[in-house]
């Protein structure tokens, strides 16, 4: 491969990458700009690669770095910088997915000694990463946080250390499951979601990382209300029990707000006011100003709120979902499409709950507008749900009748 690569034999290289890793010409065509019948033929050692600028894009698609082409460095090899503008962060997205395919073919031969400083590295790309969840969907950010995911299991196992800092490399592994996790269930991707849920579960508790095993259990509770709501409320009771005074605020706020969600979809309101109290209890607490696992961090009173404002959606009490819905979304921006685009649908439902339908109708039409091109299965799911809702219940009113057609 690397004789391949120095010589630009980029046949070569294809047709490695569809043996040792398989990867089809097709998807290699795809992401790197090429015909696949030129992919093919190529690999078929007819003809050549000869123009730099395609092979740049070639390498920045495969993710091979510029020293091994005979590039200088790519601009992705440096970037550390996190504002990374939308078009770029979604060819990067298909990038680093095609590359995630490769965990062997690019490696470097020999172990590598992993130490603190490594970790720390890790950590730090691993927080810069989450923030593309706050501006993209799983369809778009699924291939980037799996690519982090499988690069950590090569480390792994490849690498050398010592026992300390294999144990924070599990943590990591974990999280990263988690995210990779939460961008598949976004994404539509139900089944690969709960697998590495339950993956990152018994990878942190490998690792004895206590709060991320619970907020594991939180993740598949969460994904598994809809079509098992008791089961859900269990498996989220569960990952309350545990929680101890050295778990840090935001991650307990946030495992009881998970679990008040499931006993909301299981129809207790009363377990749903008792847990919604204990999270906000937790917010309030005096550790709340401590540090908090970067994980955890995002979690506060506009996050409680909106869950506040989904439960009693959902337990059908609208007043009281009504004012915690318009004040946690006070917080959100349009950059925030898709949240915003979620939380408004549940704003909708309160009010056709309440029996203003018109108002619900604004909302709803506000919340299609911002899921437009948004790469997540959720909002497009929950517009669904409230425009049938509404069809059925007051299908005879004009602002309906063209919400319905305007989402026909």
């Amino acid at each position: 491969m690397r004789h391949a690569l120095s010589g630009h034999d980029f046949g070569t290289v294809f047709r490695l990458a569809r043996e040792q890793a398989g990867i089809s010409y097709q998807r290699i065509a795809a992401e790197c700009g090429i015909k696949p019948e030129r992919v093919g033929a190529l690999a078929r050692g007819r003809g050549r690669v000869e123009s730099y600028e395609k092979i740049a894009v070639i390498a920045d698609a495969l993710r091979i770095p510029g020293s091994m082409v005979g590039l200088a460095l790519r601009p992705w090899e440096t970037s550390t910088d996190p504002a990374v503008p939308r078009r770029g962060v979604l060819q990067a997205v298909g990038a680093v997915g095609l590359a995630a395919s490769l965990p062997d073919v690019l490696s470097p031969t020999g172990p590598r000694r992993i130490g603190a400083g490594t970790i720390t590295h890790l950590r730090e790309r691993t927080a810069r990463l989450r923030r593309l969840d706050d501006v993209l969907g799983g369809g778009d950010t699924y291939r980037v946080y799996s690519a982090e995911y499988q690069a950590t299991k090569a480390i792994l196992r490849t690498g050398t250390y010592n026992d300390a800092v294999l144990r924070e490399l599990l943590a990591l592994l974990a999280e990263q499951a988690q995210q990779a996790g939460w961008a598949a269930f976004d994404g539509g991707r139900e089944r690969e979601a709960a697998a590495l849920y339950r993956e990152s579960r018994s990878t942190a508790e490998e690792a004895g990382a206590g709060d991320l095993a619970r907020n594991a259990l939180a993740f598949l509770a969460y994904q598994a209300g809809p079509t098992d709501a008791r089961g859900a409320a269990t498996i989220a009771a569960h990952s309350c029990e545990a929680i101890t005074e050295q778990t840090p605020a935001t991650v307990r706020a946030l495992l009881w707000e998970r679990y008040a969600w499931a006993l909301a979809v299981a129809g207790d309101a009363a377990g749903t006011e008792e847990a919604l109290h204990t999270a906000g209890s937790a917010l309030e607490a005096d550790d709340a100003e401590d540090p908090q696992p970067d994980w955890s961090a995002w979690v506060g009173r506009a996050e409680l709120d909106i869950m506040a404002g989904r439960c009693w959606t959902e337990l059908r009490r609208p007043l009281r979902a009504v004012p915690l819905l318009i004040r946690g979304l006070s917080g959100f921006d349009d950059a925030h499409a898709r949240d915003k685009a979620l939380y408004l649908t549940w704003l909708a439902e309160a009010y056709a709950t309440a029996g203003e339908v018109e108002e619900a109708v604004a909302v709803a039409v506000r919340a299609v507008e911002l899921a437009d091109g948004v790469a997540s299965v959720r909002p497009r799911r929950r517009i669904e749900h409230v425009v049938t809702r509404l069809a059925l219940d007051h299908g005879s009113v004009p602002a309906v009748a063209e919400l319905i057609e305007q989402t026909a």
